[in-house]
This record gives C-alpha cells, sequence and structure tokens, in this order.
C-alpha cells in the first residue's frame, strides 16, 4: 500500500489551483466592490419619467406650495416613489419652488445618490418646482 503517490499528486492538484486563482485575482484587478451607483441613478430616472409624464402626479407637484419636506408630500406621488424603489434603496424626496438650493436636512452613513428634475406646468397651471430624490444603500 503506497499512498505517497496519490497524497503527492492531491498536492500538485491544489497547489495548480492556488496557483489558478491568484493569476484570476491579479489579471481581474482584485475583488471588484458592488458599486450600485449606475442602478440607483437608474432608478431615479426612471422615477422621474413615470412623475413627469403622470398627469395626476405632475398636477399634486405643481399644486404645492413652498417647500415640501418627505414627511408632508402628496400622498399619490410619495407611493409611486415607494413602489418603483428597488429592494436595497431607500429613497426620499423634496419638492421646492425653482429658486431654492432644495438641500436634505438629514445625515446619512452610506453613500447618497442624489438627482433632480424640474416640473414647470400642468395645462392650466404654471408653478415651476425642483423634485429631488435622495437615494442611499
Amino acid at each position: 500500500m503506497n499512498n505517497k503517490g496519490w497524497i503527492r499528486i492531491a498536492e500538485a492538484f491544489v497547489s495548480i489551483l492556488i496557483l489558478v486563482g491568484a493569476a484570476i485575482v491579479v489579471v481581474t484587478g482584485g475583488i471588484q466592490k458592488n458599486d450600485i451607483s449606475d442602478q440607483a441613478y437608474e432608478v431615479e430616472m426612471a422615477i422621474f419619467r413615470e412623475v413627469s409624464l403622470n398627469d395626476s402626479l405632475r398636477s399634486e407637484i405643481i399644486g404645492t406650495t413652498g417647500t415640501i419636506e418627505w414627511d408632508n408630500f402628496p400622498s399619490q406621488t410619495k407611493n409611486k416613489i415607494l413602489a418603483k424603489t428597488p429592494w436595497g434603496l431607500e429613497c426620499i424626496a423634496k419638492i421646492c419652488p425653482l429658486e431654492s438650493t432644495c438641500l436634505l436636512d438629514e445625515e446619512f452613513e452610506k453613500n447618497v445618490y442624489v438627482d433632480s428634475t424640474f416640473i414647470f406646468s400642468t395645462l392650466t397651471n404654471y408653478n415651476p418646482r425642483i423634485i429631488k430624490l435622495f437615494c442611499n444603500e
């Protein structure tokens, strides 16, 4: 019973696996961190597109006055944003007058992805507003 040959074959096989694994890590540049920034901005743009093309959501936004925080957000628009937000992201929004800087008062511990769009009017009402979306991981 000579098992030394089989042990050497197993050692050689494990050594080859380790070398191939190291080569793959070197060639690919190491382990990539999961970057969701592109996905977050795509989600924000999809939400803005939905809001800007939906007449009732536009009317809700145009009908506001002053700065509207997430707690007092128009319900139909808030529900649409929550429904369109994917798992893994938490999005809140703010509606501001056009001349406002529209900054968020909260602080987040992780990355925050911010985008905004303008909603100027409905067929009967001209009241330019900024809707800003803040999404974090």
